[in-house]
């Protein structure tokens, strides 16, 4: 069951799981970020054109449910990715060099997901007009150009 509580003395709780519901996780609070990823690495993880990321402190992002069903690959020292050994189903990404979480947009159903930028644009295979920053790689305050590129 998705949940989402929100009072003004809460902050605000998502539920997400994998596939076939094994794992189970929340994230407290609000992303960090919201936006979509071009970059080669997450289009073959995600099997997609672009993949749609929410980040999250770490310490807002909880497995409450299964974490002895998730596995891991670490291709670079950028990211962790993470997912159920039961269904496949792609759970996480950590990336410990920004400080930060993404926890996959579309396995927190009930959080409104309200993109800002795109990143790694210049590596798009779907170019997207939607009247979002383009960034060329990623922030400079990530480490990253900060190049914006044309729509």
């Amino acid at each position: 069951m998705n949940t989402m509580t929100h009072d003004s003395t809460q902050e605000s709780t998502y539920t997400g799981r994998c596939f076939c519901g094994a794992v189970e996780l929340t994230v407290t609070g609000e992303p960090v970020a919201m936006g979509y990823c071009h970059c080669d690495a997450c289009r073959a993880w995600s099997a997609g054109p672009v993949n749609a990321f929410t980040l999250w402190k770490p310490d807002s992002v909880r497995i409450t449910r299964g974490i002895e069903h998730i596995a891991s690959f670490q291709k670079s020292e950028k990211s962790i990715r993470k997912w159920c050994q039961h269904c496949g189903g792609h759970l996480l990404t950590e990336h410990p060099l920004w400080g930060v979480v993404d926890v996959y947009a579309a396995i927190v159903p009930t959080l409104a997901f309200t993109p800002s930028l795109h990143v790694n644009y210049q590596e798009t295979v779907l170019p997207m007009r939607d009247g979002l920053p383009k960034q060329q790689d990623i922030p400079a305050d990530m480490g990253g150009t900060g190049a914006l590129l044309p729509e």
